[in-house]
Order: C-alpha cells, then structure tokens, then sequence
C-alpha cells in the first residue's frame, strides 16, 4: 500500500497517495474515480525511480469537500494541483499525468503555470487548446437542441444526479464502468431522449470485466457512500467560469514534452465524435507531442483497462525525460 498524505494545496486539504523517491510525477484521475485508479501505476512508475502521488481530487475521498458549485472549477483544481507539486517537490518542476477529467486538469495546470511543470501527459482525453466558446453550448447545440440526452446536460442540475447515483452507489459505478468500457458491446451505452435520467437503459453486467474485481469495486462503492457525488458532478457545472478564465491563456501553447495515450472505443477520445484526429488537433497546439498511443479495443478507463499496457509506454517516456 502507498503511503497516505494530506497536503495543504492553498485551498483545500488534499489525500495524496505516494509511493517511491525521485523526481515527482503527479498523477490525477477523473470522474468517478479516486488515487486508486491509479493503483497499477503507483508501484511501477516508483520502481522506475520516481516519486509516484496519485491524488483524491477536491470533492472525491479524504480530500476537501466544499459545498459551492464554483469550488470546482478548473482554477480551482489548477491551483489545487500547483500547491500539492510546491508542497511535494519544491526545488523542481514537476510531471503531470491526468485521466479523463484528470487529463483537462494537468493540461490547464500546465498551460496555466509553465514554470511549474516540465511534462504533461493525459490519457482519454487530448489537449484541445484554450476554448472559443464553454462547452455548454457545444453539447446544447449537438444533442438538447436536437431532444437527444446527453449525459453532461443532465449533470447541470444540482440535486437529481446526485441523488440518482448515491440511490445506489455500487448499481450506479457498475453501470456507469460498464457503459463506456472496451468489454461493453456496441449500443450499451443507450441513445435517448432528453430528459431521461442518467441510468434509464443502462445495463449493470451480470458478470463484470476482470479488470475491475469485487474488492475493487468494493473500494470505489465505500468512498462514494462516504463522500457522496455533489463534488465529482459539479465538475461538470463549471464549463462557463472554465471558458472564462481560460481566455487570458489565449495563443499560448504547451511548450514541455506531451504524451497522449486513448483507447478507440473511447467515447471522450475523440470528443464525442468531434474530433476526427486526435493527434492532428492536439499539435496545433503544443511543441513537442512526443507520442501518440491508441489501444485497440479499450474502453474509456484507459489506465485500468490496460494497465501493462499504459505502464509500458508511459515508463520509457518517464525516464527519457531525465
């Protein structure tokens, strides 16, 4: 097991798992996720010769839990992660590695703050630059205005998903693993109209995939019952206060190694749908992509579908960093 810490990030208290000695790579997750979907990296990446921190993001587990809806925008979490690299490993600049909404989190906490950080890899979700208009009116204009569901839509309003997901915690994480999962035949993840709720015709597995076990699960059903979803979801109610402090970023480019490791039947890998080529997008707006890594037949939880696989890529490029 790793060793536990609860840092002062500024802002916030926040549980970091931590393993190894060496130069600090900080490793974050996403939505609804915990340290522990980090769990096959921690050891290697420490054997590797680094210091390994995986973190509860603000909301999730032993971290802070604020009640405000904007105490989760991606300032926040930014200067969430600044504080625990200072606290951790302040004489250097450290490398970031993030999954799904981990991933938008380490690439602004880079772009954000370029002296602080000297790599920066995401997993699912690729670096699309600084927006030109809040991912609201994306989504509105590709599914609501069309009376299709979409399951961030659903998320803006401050009570029900929350209540949905924590009717049953572990009905509500199976479903949500399964739906989007390389496991999960085409079409488990349902098409419907909107204003239905988030689980209407989604499927719980009679058998779950072998990359999560039942003590797994177990963890991640005993840090939902206990922090409940109100931080994870208001993630999602922030798309306008992103949109307006990423602006004063505008023309800046990630100008650090960059690593981009997705799956091809990941949803959010290729935005939806709006995102032809990944790899194309993301060198309009960084200098020196240094690898971009599609795992066939993988799903959306990238590092834990495929743990051997993302430890054999991201270990080299670790260590060609030194």
């Amino acid at each position: 097991m790793p060793e536990f810490r609860t840092i002062n990030a500024g802002a916030a208290q926040i549980r970091v798992a931590i393993e190894g000695a060496g130069p600090l790579v900080l490793l974050v997750h996403g939505f609804p996720e915990s340290w522990f979907s980090w769990r096959h990296q921690l050891g290697p990446i420490a054997q590797a010769g680094f210091t390994a921190a995986a973190i509860d993001v603000r909301g999730y587990g032993g971290s802070d839990k604020p009640g405000d809806v904007a105490a989760y925008d991606m300032e926040s979490l930014t200067a969430d992660v600044a504080g625990i690299a200072k606290s951790l490993q302040p004489q250097a600049p450290t490398i970031l590695i993030g999954h799904d909404w981990g991933a938008p989190i380490v690439w602004n906490s880079a772009l954000s703050r370029p002296e602080q950080f000297c790599a920066v890899a995401g997993l699912s979700v690729p670096y699309s630059g600084v927006p030109n208009r809040p991912f609201t009116e994306i989504f509105a204009e590709a599914f609501t205005s069309n009376g299709q569901f979409f399951y961030q839509a659903w998320f803006q309003n401050v009570g029900p998903p929350e209540a949905e997901a924590q009717a049953d915690v572990r009905g509500f994480l199976r479903k949500f693993y399964y739906g989007i999962c390389g496991d999960a035949p085409d079409g488990t993840w349902p098409q419907k109209k909107h204003g239905a709720t988030l689980l209407e015709g989604m499927v719980d597995p009679a058998v779950f995939p072998s990359w999560l076990t039942a003590a797994d699960l177990d963890f991640y059903v005993g840090e939902f019952t206990a922090s409940g979803f109100f931080g994870p979801i208001s993630r999602y109610r922030n798309h306008e206060r992103d949109f307006a402090w990423l602006q004063q970023f505008r023309g800046r480019k990630l100008d650090m190694p960059t690593l981009l490791i997705g799956g091809d039947r990941d949803p959010a890998f290729n935005g939806f749908g709006r995102i032809a080529d990944p790899a194309a997008m993301m060198r309009q707006h960084v200098t020196n992509l240094q690898g971009v890594h599609v795992l066939a037949g993988c799903g959306h939880w990238t590092q834990q579908e495929r743990p051997d696989e993302v430890n054999t890529l991201l270990i080299p490029w670790l260590k060609g960093l030194e």
